[in-house]
């Protein structure tokens, strides 16, 4: 048997923010929406390379104020990528972190944590 990633739900209240957010400043593309009615709460994948979130507005489907740490490549270049989009709601910045990370943490429309990090490199060898 071998286990795959997970995949984190996050819960949202917006669809429309949700979008703006994850497709548009994040970048993130959507594979999949589905609502068992035309008027019932979304559920959405949603890719960005490696990366799947599902995205819900189904109560009891995922807490609000959620974290997730996604590791990328260049955590300094995708900041400086987030930041040339001018997004209202977020100027994300990147941190050093004590424990060999470098970390750019982004609040999504409800109030989830995004966590963006990249392992520092260890040059003490």
């Amino acid at each position: 048997m071998n286990m795959r990633p997970s995949i984190p739900i996050l819960r949202s209240f917006d669809e429309a923010k949700a979008k703006e957010f994850y497709v548009d400043f994040l970048d993130f593309e959507i594979f999949f929406e589905h609502r068992f009615e035309p008027d019932l709460p979304l559920y959405m994948g949603l890719i960005k390379d490696t990366c799947v979130l599902h995205i819900s507005e189904h109560h009891g489907d995922a807490c609000p104020g959620s974290a997730v740490r996604i590791e990328v490549d260049d955590v300094d270049a995708y900041c400086k990528q987030l930041n040339k989009k001018r997004y209202q709601n977020a100027r994300p910045e990147v941190m050093e972190q004590p424990w060999g990370f470098r970390d750019m943490c982004i609040d999504d429309p409800a109030g989830n944590r995004l966590i963006f990090c990249t392992p520092i490199e260890d040059t003490s060898s």
